[in-house]
């Protein structure tokens, strides 16, 4: 097998070993890759391999050059190679899978070709939008399977015969028991995005019974920012010799992302928010809580002191929560106040800060949260609010980075000049919370539906024409 090229300078035609910059070792079954990652020649889609049609689809989409992982893992795949590709949140992972798949299909086109699997359903719903966009000139249909949206609906669109279909695990399964003519037995390609997280203990089940019910003759291409022992074992029980392609350190955030902390009492925890919101206020801000609960009471706290904020959360219907993020992409919210279902994979490209209200309990959370801002070379900004009780957590969080992080500046004097209005917005925003507890009970609600319905955005839908059936 042969050697790979340049990271952001793509695949080397002759596939020989280079000599230039700094290089990290990709193992293949006891062989080892040496990956550049600098390199002079700037390599195109064209380059890699990528038939012309899906380079234009590429231009459209303003996809110059290939990312690190792009140019390192679609020649291994148009080879028919299984993948382990481990690469930084915000890497292009989800164009290094769908290139060389839909590359596949147009040389051989059939219905239900391929089937990708994702943690959360935010997820799933941006790799199908990715796919469409990538297969509008050549026809492309998608299915998107996943929790929160009618299950009638999701079989009429499988019994269209899509050539993708994109799901969560256990909504997928559902449809696999229960929807009658579906099957993935002519199934070529499984994508794992996410990896890591798909195997949790929410999805370890459903992964195995999706696992016996697929061809074992297929390509598999498995994804993920971080290289778990469960990743190690599921890469054993499904992947065949697969090339492994890595882009990053173990647990690392990119260079261009400004970190800070600041260690707050927690009773003034909301004060230096609405501070760092205030003095930072042109900014586009994801904010991170622990809990559903938070992600409302925050939200409905900065709209009561003019901030233009809106939340999301796993308490929110499905439609709700892609018109809130309509809303926060097109920039008539630039607060988002999210949980960790928003910090895995989702293509937000304009964040200019990260705002760990509440410390992740699990360090490894932080580095995908903070994946949220200084994307694609951009740079970005992320600073952690650390109250007495989440010292040992963000001690954690060091330890994992390797390094220690500069404090944010500033006075608490005059950081507290705004107590009295956070704390008469927090009693409202309270009060609130209690009034719609009590009607969301009593007629089966959302939550919070009052408080959002004006903020949120229908999503459009997309046509295309031309891939044969067979």
């Amino acid at each position: 097998m042969s050697a790979t090229g340049g990271a952001a300078g793509g695949q080397e035609e002759d596939k020989k070993p280079t000599d230039q910059g700094a290089h990290i070792n990709l193992k293949v079954k006891g062989q080892i890759f040496r990956m550049a990652e600098d390199n002079k020649e700037v390599k195109s889609f064209k380059d890699l391999g990528i038939c012309e049609q899906l380079v234009e689809a590429c231009e459209n989409l303003g996809w110059k050059t290939p990312s690190k992982i792009q140019a390192e893992a679609i020649p291994h795949a148009l080879e028919g190679k299984d993948l382990i590709g481990l690469a930084q949140t915000g890497s292009g992972k989800t164009g290094a899978f769908a290139l060389p798949i839909l590359q596949a299909l147009l040389d051989t086109p059939q219905v239900l070709f391929a089937c990708v699997l994702s943690p959360t359903r935010e997820l799933a719903i941006q790799i199908a939008e990715q796919f469409e966009a990538l297969g509008s000139g050549i026809g492309l249909k998608c299915a998107v399977l996943v929790g929160g949206v009618d299950h009638t609906q999701q079989a009429i669109a499988l019994a269209k015969r899509p050539h993708i279909v994109v799901g969560t695990p256990g909504r997928l399964m559902d449809h696999l028991s229960n929807t009658k003519g579906f099957s993935l037995r002519t199934m070529k390609y499984l994508v794992l995005d996410e990896a890591d997280r798909l195997l949790n203990d929410d999805f370890e089940k459903a992964i195995d019974e999706i696992l016996s019910v697929i061809p074992r003759e297929r390509k598999t291409y498995l994804f993920s920012a971080t290289m778990t022992k469960k990743v190690r074992k599921l890469q054993r029980a499904c992947l065949r010799n697969p090339v492994k392609i890595e882009v990053a350190s173990k647990y690392s955030t990119v260079d261009t992302l400004k970190q800070q902390y600041r260690f707050v009492p927690a009773k003034y925890k909301e004060c230096y928010l609405v501070y760092i919101l205030t003095e930072l206020s042109g900014s586009t801000t994801m904010v991170f809580t622990r809990t559903c609960d938070a992600t409302r009471l925050l939200a409905l706290l900065l709209r009561n002191l003019g901030l233009r904020a809106i939340p999301i959360s796993g308490h929110m219907s499905q439609a709700k929560r892609l018109g809130a993020l309509n809303k926060f992409k097109a920039g008539e919210c630039n607060i988002l106040i999210c949980t960790d279902v928003a910090s895995r994979g989702l293509d937000i490209p304009s964040v200019d800060m990260v705002i760990n209200y509440d410390i992740p309990s699990n360090s490894k959370d932080y580095i995908h949260r903070v994946g949220r801002t200084a994307r694609a070379g951009r740079s970005g900004v992320a600073i952690s609010l650390v109250n007495q009780y989440e010292l040992e957590w963000y001690i954690q969080i060091e330890k994992l980075i390797g390094k220690k992080l500069p404090e944010f500046p500033a006075q608490e004097e005059e950081v507290l000049l705004l107590l009295e209005r956070v704390t008469e917005a927090k009693r409202i925003s309270q009060m609130k919370v209690k009034e719609t507890g009590g009607k969301k009970k009593r007629r089966g609600g959302d939550e919070g539906e009052e408080e959002i319905d004006r903020y949120l955005a229908s999503k459009n839908g997309k046509s295309s024409k031309k891939l044969k059936k067979r």
